[in-house]
């Protein structure tokens, strides 16, 4: 129910915006599926399912404050705004808003990876860039090899696009 509710409440959020709306459907379906697949545990699968709703919460006040809306910028301003939504949830600890805000703040940083949350919540955002920005195999190859570190991912990232 957690994952409804939430979908809602980023829906709203991001009202006028379809783009946006569509972008976390997908981020999250992929993320879901590569969790489930990788078997991860189910809390954190849980984890991982509300920051891939959630992953690009700092969009929109970065658009309003900056007039940019770059990754580092989307880290900066959107842990406060999920900290804000996930406490209107009683029945998501503090530990996990604390996670999630941290894989928000992360979401666009490529080192030091720390969790398995945090590598399919980069996979899966790309997987959906790479097709909305309409990357170059080239492009997307280096960044498999990269970046992507699950089977799930690797799998679903060369067949979508074709790669060897």
């Amino acid at each position: 129910m957690i994952k409804e509710e939430l979908i809602t409440k980023m829906t709203e959020f991001n009202a006028g915006d379809p783009k946006q709306i569509q972008h976390l459907i997908k981020v999250y379906e992929f993320a879901h599926t590569i969790g489930v697949k990788e078997c991860i545990d189910q809390g954190t699968l849980r984890i991982l399912d509300i920051a891939s709703i959630m992953h690009d919460i700092g969009i929109k006040p970065a658009r309003e404050k900056y007039g940019n809306t770059n990754g580092k910028l989307q880290e900066q301003e959107g842990p406060a705004y999920a900290k804000i939504m996930l406490g209107e949830f009683k029945d998501i600890s503090d530990e996990e808003i604390n996670r999630v805000c941290y894989l928000i703040a992360h979401h666009h940083t490529y080192e030091e990876i720390d969790g398995i949350d945090y590598q399919i919540l980069l996979e899966a955002d790309f997987l959906v860039n790479a097709f909305e920005d309409r990357l170059e195999k080239e492009e997307i190859s280096h960044f498999r090899n990269k970046i992507f570190k699950t089977k799930t991912g690797i799998y679903l990232l060369n067949t979508m696009f074709g790669l060897e």
